[in-house]
């Protein structure tokens, strides 16, 4: 076994929540850290404290420039174990994205096993309900107090947990209403798209916002240069079922490439399903639907896992799809992968990582 995290003891434990959980609403008792200092050799010790709010300098060049990303993924427990799914792939992108905006890569390896030690003190915080879940937000952020327009010398990492509701409450697959947004962009290619990066969430809150005053759910983005092509939803990658073959936008720099994404298009190659990455056009998928070719449409990410799109607005045009219900494949696709990931399918990729109970 690895190497013990060093562990701060708190002094009382919180009461954990019960009923409607929500999303992001309560976090446990602890949390993972570790500071980076360049003058200190790197990344320091890790260790897991209390959570609890921490001072940070009115200078920080985070807060001024931007130096943030960011990962989400989840814990889930089943028949007493409690199981990461593909932690992996979530510490590949973190370092994917902290190399674009000039900070300093983690140690993959040691941080999942960093995680797996807090996660096993937290293990009481993992909700056992249909569709619940322990969320987990790693994030690295720039904490040198220093105006100038530098990358900064000194990060912090800190991975906090939140235990959460089923995304959709009740109901398992609920359709969402989508904007196509044709005024704002979200990334262009050269940019940081392909990065989970902070500051591509807050461009994106102004369309978010009048989206949902006009009644929709989410956004759907298009390219950044012609303003023509497909590429992703606010929170999700999108993907479309047109005579009868899966669809996708393929990455292109300013895509985030989700991990629910790449997992989707591997089960639905080996459910003998045809999967293309491609660039897809706006005006095709109205052209599809017309001629009665596009036959379903949901969204994929961490959170939802797959959320069936039934109403699409464009310009002045709405139209429903496959009368706003989840179609055949998107659940086909939706009860293999909650199948793998809560244990009653059989995992042949080796996805699910469980996590050791330490002593």
């Amino acid at each position: 076994m690895s190497e013990k995290v060093k562990f701060e003891q708190r002094d009382t434990l919180k009461e954990k929540p019960e009923g409607n959980l929500g999303f992001g609403q309560y976090f446990t008792d602890y949390m993972l850290s570790v500071d980076y200092d360049e003058e200190k050799g790197g990344w320091q010790e890790l260790k897991i404290i209390p959570y609890a709010p921490f001072e940070i300098s009115p200078a920080a060049q985070s807060l001024h420039y931007g130096q943030a990303v960011f990962e989400g993924l989840k814990a889930y427990k089943h028949n007493g174990e409690v199981v990461l799914f593909r932690p992996d792939q979530n510490f590949k992108r973190i370092n994917d994205s902290l190399a674009r905006l000039e900070m300093p890569k983690v140690d993959e390896e040691l941080l999942l096993d960093g995680l797996k030690q807090l996660v096993d003190i937290e293990r009481d915080w993992v909700p056992e309900g249909e569709g619940q879940s322990l969320y987990i937000r790693p994030f690295v952020f720039a904490t040198e107090g220093i105006l100038g327009v530098r990358a900064s010398k000194k990060y912090k990492l800190l991975i906090i947990l939140s235990p959460s509701g089923a995304y959709y409450g009740g109901d398992t697959l609920k359709s969402t209403k989508i904007y196509v947004e044709d005024e704002y962009v979200r990334a262009v290619r050269g940019g940081v798209g392909f990065a989970k990066v902070a500051g591509n969430y807050a461009a994106s809150l102004l369309a978010q916002t009048n989206a949902n005053n006009l009644g929709y759910d989410q956004v759907l983005w298009l390219d950044g240069v012609e303003q023509k092509y497909v590429e992703e939803v606010g929170s999700m990658n999108i993907f479309f079922v047109e005579n009868g073959k899966l669809v996708t936008p393929a990455l292109n720099g300013s895509i985030l490439p989700g991990i629910t994404r790449k997992s989707i298009i591997e089960l639905a190659k080996e459910l003998g399903y045809e999967v293309e990455e491609r660039k897809v056009s706006i005006d095709e998928l109205f052209e599809a639907y017309d001629k009665g070719e596009l036959t379903e449409v949901f969204g994929s990410g961490t959170a939802a896992v797959i959320s069936p799109v039934g109403t699409l607005k464009y310009e002045d045009r709405e139209i429903v799809i496959n009368n706003n219900e989840p179609g055949e494949i998107t659940k086909k696709l939706y009860d293999t992968y909650i199948g793998i990931q809560s244990g009653k399918l059989e995992d042949k990729h080796g996805w699910r990582v469980i996590v050791p109970e330490y002593k």
